[in-house]
């Protein structure tokens, strides 16, 4: 079943939740997440069949959270959760000053909200008792890809599995589309208890730093987290580099994760396998390293890809390939092997797998996904200065070649990037075209000046070969792109990946980079895969 258009955000709910559910008593549930009942008393505790945080997706025999947001208190909106069907409310002492003084149903308060959300969610839910086994991989880059490849592998080996993540939520062939990278904690105890309903045995999730800041990730255990790597991004949420990399820490300690896998190649993914809470193996991409636990040898070309040999110190080893290019796959393909190996998966059983299925060579949506071969035409998520130095670096022009790139920089966040991604991409392309990504409500142009700023710097002082144009809107920087290129060329469109929409002032406008890239090629006479 493939829900492409569930309707309304409270229609979108249904999919997030078990169905058939018992209920739990509210009692239950406040002694779970340390509320105390107040106001008016009743008879009899009402039976809780589940939880939202947001009013207006209530459903009937909800509790309703009321949290204090950023401009409005959520218990303001109460009527409205009630309306739609919620039993009871659980709430902060700022939000009983917004209730009725008679209210239909009964009221419990906690000190904090947001973080008693995921107990209750855990105890309406059941996810502490029945939840499938949890793959966690968090870091700047190659989130989706890994929890792609995990998710081939233990579908290999004959497994029932569930994905949760940028692209698509899915479970046992039933796809419905993600709400953020990670939902709030009231939606993924649901759809883990979803899941379970349904016999997944394993789930592949993405974790970013939002979802560990705000506690989405909260009350659950993971048999397995994986970190892949640390570069400047969502400074705009967390100030600085080390707030960032201690966000990402907190997945790495008993109370989150079982156990982890780490890439040991940047400063951070070492300083986190040394200090790790928890079992942790260590992976490196360098053959030399002797520290790691994991490496990667015997690494060859392999059509656009790598083979590559995976060893232990110990003498295990298993040999893979990736068909995705580029040496970020590999490290991707590395870290989705060991972490299913780390699980408990059988050496003997998971070589026969990676033999037979190839599942590392899994397409993912939006990520390195190859449009055309004359020219190199590909399409990727990379939407900052480390992702898209990697990915320019991985498409490989013909002879006497040159790269191409079409980026932009998203509006309303992290700004300080934007200068050093025009800087990288002026370094690693022969052709570098700045366009608009999302803007949002910020205006585009601007964005667009201070991506050119950089590159016109580098091209300044370190590639004066180097050609750039500024061109909007994206489609139209997209044909110019292609009709620049010759056969021998190769081109990245980076930036927005798998995104079927492009954000201008709050107005979404059809745009699907690969779409655009595909209809270029044709025009100007060249042939694509699909």
């Amino acid at each position: 079943m493939v829900v492409q258009n569930p309707g309304t955000p409270r229609e979108l709910e249904r999919y997030l939740r078990p169905e058939n559910m018992a209920g739990v008593g509210f009692d239950q549930v406040c002694g779970a997440a340390g509320a105390v009942r107040t106001g008016a008393q009743f008879n009899a505790a009402p039976q809780i069949l589940g939880v939202s945080l947001n009013p207006q997706i209530v459903q009937p025999g909800d509790v309703f959270l009321g949290i204090s947001g950023a401009k409005r208190h959520g218990a303001e909106f109460v009527d409205t959760a009630i309306s739609n069907g919620a039993r009871a409310i659980i709430t902060d002492t700022a939000g009983l000053d917004f209730l009725p003084e008679e209210l239909s149903i009964p009221v419990a308060v906690v000190a904090d909200v947001r973080k008693a959300a995921a107990q209750v969610a855990q105890a309406v839910y059941g996810t502490d008792q029945r939840s499938p086994q949890l793959f966690a991989v968090t870091g700047t880059n190659g989130k989706t890809t890994t929890t792609f490849m995990i998710r081939a592998i233990l579908e290999a080996l004959g497994e029932e599995t569930g994905l949760i993540g940028t692209i698509e939520m899915s479970a046992r062939g039933q796809i419905i589309p993600s709400v953020l990278t990670t939902p709030e904690s009231t939606q993924l105890h649901g759809v883990l208890a979803r899941m379970a309903q349904q016999d997944v045995s394993s789930v592949a999730m993405e974790v970013s730093s939002h979802s560990l800041s705000y506690g989405r990730v909260d009350a659950l255990n993971f048999a397995v987290a994986g970190y892949t790597n640390l570069t400047q991004d969502h400074l705009d949420l967390h100030g600085t580099m080390e707030d960032y990399f201690q966000t990402k820490a907190q997945l790495f300690t008993p109370e989150h994760s079982a156990s982890a896998v780490v890439m040991v190649d940047d400063p951070y993914g070492a300083r986190l396998a040394e200090h790790a809470q928890i079992p942790t193996q260590s992976l490196s991409l360098d053959e030399n390293n002797e520290l790691a636990d994991w490496r990667v040898t015997d690494l060859a070309h392999s059509g656009l890809g790598h083979s590559f040999t995976l060893r232990n110190r110990d003498g295990r080893l298993l040999r893979t390939r990736t068909a995705l290019p580029g040496m970020f796959n590999v490290a991707n393909a590395a870290l989705a092997t060991v972490m299913v190996l780390a699980s408990g998966a059988e050496l003997d059983a998971l070589q026969k797998a990676l033999d037979a299925k190839d599942p590392l060579s899994v397409a993912v949506p939006g990520r390195m996904q190859v449009v055309a071969e004359s020219p190199v035409a590909v399409v990727d998520f990379a939407h900052n200065s480390d992702a898209l130095a990697k990915a320019l670096d991985s498409i490989r022009p013909g002879a006497n070649g040159r790269r191409i790139v079409v980026f932009g920089a998203t509006g309303e966040r992290d700004k300080t990037k934007r200068p050093d991604m025009g800087a990288v991409a002026a370094r690693h392309a022969d052709i570098v075209i700045v366009t608009d990504d999302d803007p949002h409500g910020e205006a585009p142009e601007p964005i667009r000046e201070q991506l050119a700023a950089g590159a016109q710097g580098a091209i300044d002082t370190e590639r004066a070969e180097t050609q750039l144009f500024n061109i909007a809107p994206r489609a139209k920087a997209v044909e110019f792109a292609v009709s620049l290129a010759q056969a021998n060329d190769a081109i990245l469109v980076a930036g927005r990946g798998h995104e079927v929409s492009q954000d201008v002032a709050g107005i979404d406008v059809e745009l699907d980079d690969r779409v655009e890239l595909a209809n270029a090629l044709k025009l100007h006479g060249f042939v694509t895969n699909s």
